[in-house]
């Protein structure tokens, strides 16, 4: 047990006034971790390299930052006037070496708080078995040490797998049993853990920074059962009205060699889920008592746990742009990947936003698509030959456009004028596709335009169908916004003129 000064005791317990910082706010933990903290009357602050990302949430209330953990000096405004710090990043998305930029963070961090008098850090970290070796459960680890180093008292929860939409394991687990009906596997899916709820973690999380005597502690946090993943994978099936998966286990398979095709059956993130696979030769047990005695509510099980994110996912409405893991992007398709694969390709013009923009919104009917309109007709007639409707054309107005409209095949779900335009896709393709043109100004007065192809694979199928398009998208987006930012100039000259 870690002595405690008085000052490392718990800030007001009231929670009222103290104002709440989620860093990594943009991420699955930290974007369900705002909205709870809100809707408890919280002052919460919300950050992310990129605010626009926040933005996009509709948080009523949060205070929104940009602030990058690796570049110092971008943390200042990010900490100032903080009572809580939420530390929720991690660099598992970098790949190799992610663990010397997890500890370079936390030392920034870590000395940022206390140059802002933050009061209290909350880490989340993972459960760590004796014998880690995995270098994702190691830096977890090394990452609740570097802040401990620090002078802000530092309360760290260690999970193990998070069930809820979005979570990398959970996620990795969802599109193996909805969509491979044999799985071949190493003896992982023997290894036990005990999985926790994310409605049971996000109540610890708010609770314990409250709580005097979790100062510069460490809490394992867990729900009521030890399981296996085949376990887990089998409920998991069951629970989403699926026959569960025939698992068959090869002793010679190893984790790391399982990790090299997780690319072909899952849109998690290829460095996340193959750090997530490597640590799964461990078993995970928690020692959870004292967490459970300090906030007590009721865990759920796992069953629970899976229904829950199931009813959270359904629960989502209509969004105005692409978020990642929209239930509604997705087609509100349980079986379709929450994480999106992304092509995306940008240009800039002299041509301000608004003359961008009226090419922009003129896309499709008579216009076609400004760029290898050929390229679009073939997939159009190939749409067409297994009954889609790639060969509809039309739109209500050639240049006006608003929520609800159809665009040839495409349905707008998002308009900003001269900022966004967001389109879903309509034919049919073993997934759920958007389109979005986003508009920024430039200093200069001029328009950069970004436009970005994001798929939602169903399954295998649909991530063979990605694969096989991906030359064709990278080649399209390469050229898509030139021609766009091209004809915005000419249009715009006679009228400089």
């Amino acid at each position: 047990m870690t002595a405690t000064t008085d000052d490392d005791q718990a800030c007001d317990e009231t929670g009222g006034s103290g104002l709440c910082l989620v860093f990594g706010a943009s991420g699955y933990i930290g974007s369900h971790l705002v909205a709870h903290l809100l809707a408890e009357g919280r002052a919460v602050r919300a950050s992310s390299r990129h605010a626009e990302f926040l933005e996009a949430r509709g948080w009523q209330g949060a205070e929104i930052v940009a602030a990058d953990v690796l570049v110092p000096e971008t943390l200042k405004p990010a900490l100032a006037g903080v009572e809580v710090a939420y530390y929720l990043v991690h660099s598992m998305a970098a790949g190799r070496d992610f663990g010397k930029l997890d500890l370079e963070a936390a030392r920034n961090f870590a000395a940022a708080a206390a140059d802002a008098g933050v009061r209290r850090i909350v880490y989340l970290g993972g459960l760590i078995p004796d014998d880690a070796v995995s270098e994702h459960i190691v830096s977890r680890r090394d990452t609740g040490e570097e802040l401990r180093r620090g002078k802000v008292p530092v309360t760290e929860l260690r999970a193990g797998i998070i069930v809820g939409p979005g979570s990398a394991a959970f996620e990795v687990m969802r599109d193996l049993v909805l969509h491979l009906p044999v799985m071949v596997t190493p003896r992982w899916v023997q290894a036990r853990s005990p999985p926790i709820a994310l409605d049971n973690l996000l109540t610890y999380l708010a609770q314990v920074p409250w709580i005097g005597e979790t100062a510069a502690r460490c809490y394992d946090a867990a729900g009521p059962e030890t399981l296996t993943y085949g376990e887990m994978m089998r409920i998991l099936a069951e629970a989403a009205g699926h026959r569960p998966p025939w698992i068959i286990p090869v002793p010679i398979l190893t984790p790391r060699l399982s990790s090299y095709w997780l690319r072909l059956v899952t849109s998690v993130p290829t460095n996340i889920a193959r750090a997530l696979i490597e640590g799964l030769r461990h078993d995970f047990y928690a020692e959870d008592a004292e967490l459970r005695r300090l906030v007590p509510q009721r865990l759920l099980g796992f069953r629970e746990s899976v229904e829950a994110s199931f009813a959270i996912e359904r629960s989502g409405g209509m969004v105005t742009r692409w978020t990642e893991g929209a239930f509604a992007v997705r087609e509100r398709q349980i079986d379709y990947s929450y994480y999106a694969k992304k092509a995306a390709g940008h240009a800039e013009t002299s041509a301000s936003p608004a003359a961008v923009w009226r090419v922009v919104s003129a896309i499709g009917g008579n216009n076609g698509y400004y760029y290898l309109n050929p390229l679009w007709s073939l997939r159009e007639w190939m749409d067409w030959a297994v009954g889609g409707p790639g060969l509809r054309r039309g739109r209500r107005h050639p240049q006006e456009v608003r929520v609800g409209d159809q665009i040839d095949y495409w349905k707008v779900i998002g308009v900003e004028a001269e900022r966004r335009l967001t389109l879903a896709f309509g034919m049919r393709a073993p997934g759920a596709g958007v389109l979005e043109f986003q508009l920024e100004p430039l200093a200069s007065g001029g328009t950069r335009l970004t436009s970005t192809v994001y798929w939602h694979p169903a399954g295998v199928w649909g991530l063979l169908y990605w694969f096989s398009l991906e030359p064709a998208h990278i080649l399209l987006l390469k050229g898509l916004p030139r021609e766009i930012c091209r004809r915005a100039e000419a249009a715009a000259s006679p009228r400089q003129a």
